[in-house]
């Protein structure tokens, strides 16, 4: 095999880059595809804001005229500032199983990396965490969820071969959604509602919700700050993430709780899972994508938890237990069955304990690796 890993250089280049992964996945039944009008603004400087304040390679790995794997490369020097670290990220690794593939593919990061004075290597990680993150290490067998990873299983190994070593986890809960609101939830719920100061926000259409969705991303830069690989958002990113969000929110499963004056305080984000949908439309909305996907949310009976923060002066008084109640509740008035926590930090001790109080059993794990270059 003749490999050559060249810097993506086109429009035509880019769409190999975005289409790839569906040629290596074709025979795993677990993948889920991207949503593909989603990658092409993602992946477009031109769209995606985030790609002014940091520097980006993305890349491709040839055998001849076939692409056999791809990998992009993030530095963000503000948030190695913020950290006093010299990282670069890699993410959107795929290749199929061959060690030279990924060996190459990581070189090339490594090389341009070291060409800005980088001393290490992180990934899975995109510009922040709201990029699918980590190599999936345990939970093969579970169902995927909207935004997160699904690789094959030789991928971790493949990736300790290759220099690297544990950086840190996400885990992810599976949670049975009952047939009732449990008592202790609903004296959990009346105390915290006595609180004349927080009124809790509902909505039933996506008018009533748009006006809160840039002060619920104000919040996650103030709640977020201290988080693993989060860079805070600046208002453009705030308003590109609100268009880029918005339409596919359900607001029923949108929660929020604000102060005596109107301010976002906290949040909780979930929506129907609709990943077995995007796998049958194979992540194209035309021509009838968007009727599975539509089809998918309606007769969905998991929620997953996509997002959800508190302001720092307003923990330990009951809030995330009051918004997961709520979501609870609509959960059991939709009939659904299941919730998903998505991906939470090893370290989040407060999170995971919430989790565990629902009765949630820890059914997924992911990775993100280091290397020093």
């Amino acid at each position: 095999m003749q490999l050559d890993v060249r810097r993506v250089n086109s429009a035509k280049e880019l769409k190999i880059f975005i289409y790839l992964p569906e040629f290596i996945h074709k025979d795993h039944p677990q993948w889920v595809h991207p949503l593909y009008y989603d990658e092409e603004v993602f992946f477009n400087p031109l769209k995606n804001k985030s790609f002014a304040k940091t520097y980006t390679v993305l890349a491709i790995a040839w055998n001849g005229q076939n692409a056999v794997g791809r990998i992009m490369g993030i530095i963000n020097q503000e948030y190695n500032l913020l950290r006093g670290e010299k990282n670069a990220r890699f993410c959107f690794l795929e290749c199929h199983e061959d060690f030279r593939i990924a060996k190459q593919l990581i070189d090339f990061v490594v090389e341009w990396a070291k060409h800005f004075g980088m001393t290490k290597l992180v990934g899975p990680l995109g510009f922040s965490d709201k990029e699918p993150q980590g190599v999936l290490i345990e939970g093969f067998d579970e169902e995927v969820v909207i935004a997160t990873n699904y690789n094959f299983e030789w991928m971790p190994a493949m990736l300790h071969e290759l220099g690297f070593s544990k950086e840190i986890d996400l885990v992810s809960y599976k949670i049975q959604v009952p047939d009732k609101l449990p008592d202790f939830l609903k004296n959990v719920m009346e105390r915290i509602q006595r609180n004349e100061n927080i009124r809790l926000l509902e909505f039933s259409k996506r008018k009533q919700l748009k006006p809160w969705v840039v002060p619920i991303f104000r919040l996650i830069n103030r709640a977020y700050h201290n988080i693993y690989g989060f860079i805070p958002l600046n208002e453009k990113e705030m308003q590109t993430y609100a268009k880029r969000y918005l339409p596919i929110l359900d607001p029923r499963f949108v929660k929020a709780a604000v102060n005596k004056d109107n301010e976002v305080i906290a949040f909780v984000i979930s929506m129907p899972e609709i990943s077995p949908s995007i796998r049958k439309a194979k992540g194209r909305l035309l021509p009838f994508g968007w009727w599975h996907i539509l089809k998918q949310s309606r007769k969905s009976r998991m929620l997953t938890l996509l997002l959800g923060a508190v302001d720092q002066e307003y923990r330990n008084i009951g809030l995330s237990s009051l918004l997961g109640i709520y979501v609870l509740n609509t959960a059991i008035k939709y009939n659904f069955e299941l919730i998903d926590s998505h991906l939470i930090l090893e370290t989040n001790h407060m999170m995971r304990a919430e989790c565990e109080r629902y009765g949630g059993n820890l059914h997924k794990r992911y990775r993100i690796f280091y290397k020093d270059i």
